[in-house]
Order: structure tokens, then sequence, then C-alpha cells
């Protein structure tokens, strides 16, 4: 049974005559979604001042937004394709637009918690429809171009989120980085409600609710059992209880996708080699960028003495990078000359080693160099690890696919944050003087006894750092090692499949040829 005409456009042959206006409308809408995951890097050292915010309440500043965006990726990408993705889109503006609203006049770290995970409602609501909408106004002729539109400036979105933020530190006070948001989701309203077309299918798939709420409950007390680890203790009641509670919610998800019919996430994928490996490279590839860029900022403003602009700035060479190959094309290249294994394990070990280049060479010349090497592996490894996500999976659930990949990388996003954030805490409290119980550098600063004290307390917070990045660089490292394996192995598994196929077909021709003869 298929849609009226008014539910689903004939676009077909030539596809929307104000697609390329509407492209960019929508871009700019996905554009503040996804800065607004990295731009309160820049703001730490305002937040820890302003609103009092210990690091565990500016890490959940960070991971309320990427969590809950997370948790209701599948979900928003279903209920679209149901009620309609032009009005689940105009809701995710919306939505985004009253949490900024809200965010910007927060006056307690609590407040802007509580507006980041409303953000990040409507941010999930906007990254599905978006591409949704890309993918009904463009016919299959200019589809491949517009879809490389719309990931360059998800790229660029991410990774620019700390110049954007420090730009506007520098001249105004630090909501202004969220109410500058409103007029973007004002206009976005207004043009998506006068030039994108309405679709929906007839009777879709009704939304995983409760998968959704699972998914989310779990991940976020995960994360916050290793927020909450350094400053409570390891083995304290606390950290033990809320991660028991993730693994046990995360497991009950597990076993209600795999017993609805029509599950959020269809836990079959996960046996597939080729997909587990290019789910575990998008997971560490987020991890290893977001972890870092939090790094990174600290590092300029609180250790090297950079204003928010002046940070900004500085960490702007990785998503130079990252526009320039992603524009020129030289991943998919790569990908067709090399095959997705090698060019992944190529660019997760560009990761890796740039992480290490900034821990270990000092000063801003060994920063800039890994920044460089940073962007270089992400621009490799994304589109590899896209093309192996969407070759594992059917070409009906594509969309399934993408979701999958969107969600597992917002994960990524919030577990960097949380792991290497947690390593820093505790390798400085394990360095700094016994008696500066602080939560934070500047109010560790503030209670320094004298000069000497002062500068032992910057010497542990830079050793923090330094561990913090070898870490990531393991663990980038390691996962893209892992995924570059079973990629390979789930190819050769796949050759030889096909090798008997094309052998049985050989058999049988010869049989045909000879049978009547005999």
């Amino acid at each position: 049974m298929t849609a009226p005409a008014a539910e689903r456009p004939d676009l077909s042959h030539q596809g929307h005559p104000q697609r390329w206006l509407i492209l960019g409308v929508i871009c700019l809408a996905q554009l503040v979604v996804l800065l607004d995951n990295t731009v309160l890097n820049v703001a730490i050292p305002s937040l820890t001042s302003e609103l009092n915010a210990s690091t565990a309440d500016v890490q959940w500043m960070i991971n309320a937004y990427s969590l809950v965006q997370a948790g209701l990726l599948l979900t928003a990408g279903s209920s679209a394709d149901r009620y309609g993705r032009k009005k689940m889109l105009m809701m995710g503006l919306a939505l985004f637009g009253v949490g900024s609203l809200v965010a910007g006049l927060s006056q307690s770290a609590g407040q802007l918690i509580a507006a980041r995970a409303g953000m990040g409602v409507g941010g999930a609501l906007l990254l599905t429809t978006t591409l949704a909408v890309v993918v009904q106004i463009f016919d299959e002729t200019e589809r491949v171009k517009a879809i490389g539109i719309w990931s360059t400036v998800a790229s660029l979105g991410f990774a620019a989120g700390p110049l954007f933020g420090g730009f506007v530190l520098d001249h105004f006070w630090w909501g202004a980085i969220f109410l500058i948001n409103i007029p973007v989701a004002l206009i976005g309203l207004v043009a998506v409600a006068r030039l994108v077309p309405e679709s929906k299918v007839a009777q879709g798939d009704r939304p995983d609710l409760l998968g959704a709420l699972l998914s989310t409950i779990g991940m976020t007390a995960a994360v916050f059992a290793i927020i909450s680890g350094p400053e409570h203790g390891w083995g304290s009641g606390r950290v033990l209880l809320t991660a028991f509670l993730g693994v046990a919610v995360l497991a009950g998800f597990v076993l209600w996708e795999l017993h609805i019919p029509n599950p959020m996430l269809d836990m079959h994928f996960f046996r597939n080699q080729k997909f587990v490996g290019a789910v575990a490279g998008a997971i560490l590839v987020a991890f290893g960028m977001t972890g870092s860029l939090f790094l990174l900022t600290q590092h300029l403003q609180f250790v090297l003495g950079y204003g928010p602009l002046e940070a900004g700035l500085r960490t702007a060479p990785m998503a130079l990078t990252v526009v320039a190959l992603n524009l020129t094309g030289v991943g998919a290249r790569m990908v067709r000359k090399f095959g997705t294994p090698a060019v992944i394990a190529a660019g997760m070990s560009c990761l890796a080693a740039g992480l290490v280049a900034i821990a270990v060479l000092g000063g801003y010349g060994g920063m800039l160099f890994g920044l460089i090497v940073m962007g270089a592996g992400v621009a490799l490894a994304m589109p590899a690890m896209a093309n192996a996500i969407m070759s594992a999976i059917p070409p009906e659930k594509a969309g399934v696919g993408a979701g999958v990949n969107g969600t597992l990388a917002e994960f990524g996003n919030g577990l960097g944050v949380a792991v290497l954030g947690a390593v820093l805490n505790a390798r400085f409290a394990a360095l700094v003087p016994a008696a500066v119980g602080a939560a934070s550098l500047p109010a560790a600063l503030a209670a320094a006894d004298g000069p000497a004290a002062r500068e032992q307390i910057k010497d542990a917070f830079a050793a923090g750092l330094e561990t913090s990045q070898l870490v990531g660089a393991v663990a980038v490292l390691a996962g893209g090692l892992l995924a570059a394996l079973l990629l390979r192995r789930a190819e050769r598994v796949e050759a030889a499949a096909q090798q008997l196929k094309a052998d049985a077909a050989q058999a049988g021709d010869r049989a045909d040829a000879t049978g009547p003869a005999a």
C-alpha cells in the first residue's frame, strides 16, 4: 500500500525545484546542532567560575546533550517516517530553539544541564530528519553530491565548535553561545514551513519508546559511573550502584530489542563481522575526536594560558583538515584503491599518532602537528566506516544503518569526554597536593598557598592531560586495528562464499553442456 500523493510527493525524476535552497536551510540547522556538541569546550573556564561548576558538572553539561541525542536518534527517525518528516523537523527546530533560550539564561549548573538535555531532544529530531529530507528532495543523479555536502557540514560543525565558541566568548558572555541558535531556529522554522514538502510512510513502524528509554537510561548511568569514579572512589557504593544500573538496563535493552517485532536496533546486525568492525571504528573515532577536543581546550587555556578565542583558533587546523580532505574526496578514493580495512587502519593510526604527538611533543608546535595528523585520520576513517556500515546492511534497512551509525557515534562522543575526563581527574587528584581538596583546576589554584604550590598544581594538571591523551591514543589504535581485522576477515568470508557460488554455477553450466551429448 502506497501513501497518498500529498504524503509522498513524486520528485523522483527531477528533484524538488527549490532543492538547493532547502539543502542550505537544513544544513544551517544541522550546523548549529553539531556545533553544540563541542562549543562548550572553550567555555569551561567561564562555567567553572561563573556557575561554580565542578569538573563533573562541566562534563555533564557536555554529556547531557550528546547522550540524550544518542538515545533518541533511532526513535526520532522512525517517528519522522510515521508521522511526517516535515512535522518532526519543525518540532526539532522548536525544541532546539527553546532549549537554547533556557541554556543561555541559566543561573546554575543544574539548569544548564537540564537545558542541554532538552536541546538534545531537538537535536535528535533535526539530525535524523535533515538527512531524510535530503534523500526525499534530490533525485538519484544529484543525491550523492547533496549527501556529500550534508556530510561535510556535519564534519565542519562538529570540529569547528571550539573556534565558534572562542569567537563568541571573546566578545560576549558565555550564554551568547546558546542564544545565537535562536534566530537560526526561527529562520529554519519559516523556511521549512514554506519550502519543505511533507512525506511519510502511511503505515510505518511504531516508535520503540521503551527501547529509547532503556538505552538513554543505561548509557546515562554508565557514563555517570565513569565521571563519578575519581571524585567518589571507584569502589564507592554510589559508583558501583550506577555502574550496575547501567549494565543491567543496557542488558534489558538488548533483550527487549530481541523480543519485539520492530526493534529500534536490530541486534542481529551484530552477527555480521563487517558491521561490528565498522561500528567499533565509528565509536572510537568519535571517542578520540571529542575526548581530545575536551582535553585540548583545557590544555590551551589552563596550561598554555590562551584566551577562549585564541584556544578556538588553535584547534581549527583539525577542522580545516577534515573539511578539506572530505571536500576533495580523498577518503572515498583511497577506499576504492586500497580497500576499506586498510583505510580504516590507516585513519585510526593517524588519529592515535596525533594524540601521542600532542602528549609528548609539548608546546603549540607539537599540538599543531598532532591536530593536522588527527584531522587526516578522521577524514580517512569516517567515509570508510560509513561505507562499511551501509554495505553490511540490506538496502531496505539503509535508514536503520544510518541511525545506528549516528547513535553509536554520539555514544562515542559522550564516552570520550567521560573516560578521558575521568583519567585526567584521577591523575590530577593523585598528583595535586593533599591540602587542596578542589574539584577543578581554577579552584585548586585559588586555594593554593603560594607560587610554588600553584606551579605544582599546574604541573599535575599537565601530567593528567598527557596521561589521558596517551590512554585515548592506545584505545583508538587498538580499536582501529581490531575493526580492520574484523572487516578483513568478513571480506575474506564473503569472497570465499562468492567463489563457492561461482564454482557451483560453472559446474552447473558444464553439466548442462555435457548432458545432451551423454
